[in-house]
């Protein structure tokens, strides 16, 4: 029987997908030990055992390297508008609308400079 999971309520489907994740999981492990199963068993055919053919011990179970993630430094500010002086902006991105609107009211960037 297939669940309808367009009549599922979000929880029932994270739910699902926990389920799904872990069975994926042990399907993974189990079709990974078959396969150095095998790959033994072809090597032995051959009169070698497999720490001989791949150089070393049986090949370590898939490591996943994960990469940190470096964190940048906000840019200092450059500007500052006029009327708070706690409302800042580097220069980078979108300007804010303190920012346009001096400008509008024919301010130059200097005028408006930290």
């Amino acid at each position: 029987m297939q669940p309808n999971i367009n009549s599922m309520t979000r929880k029932e489907l994270e739910k699902l997908k926990a389920n799904v994740d872990k069975a994926l999981t042990r399907v993974e492990k189990t079709e990974m030990k078959e396969a150095l199963a095998a790959a033994e068993k072809a090597a032995k055919a051959h009169g070698f055992s497999l720490a001989e053919i791949t150089g070393g011990g049986a090949p370590a179970a898939k490591t996943i390297i994960k990469k940190t993630k470096t964190t940048k430094k906000p840019s200092p500010p450059k500007y500052a508008n006029p009327a708070d002086k706690t409302q800042t902006w580097s220069g980078k991105g979108r300007q804010p609308e303190w920012f346009k609107a001096a400008m509008a009211s024919g301010k130059t960037p200097d005028d408006v400079a930290i």
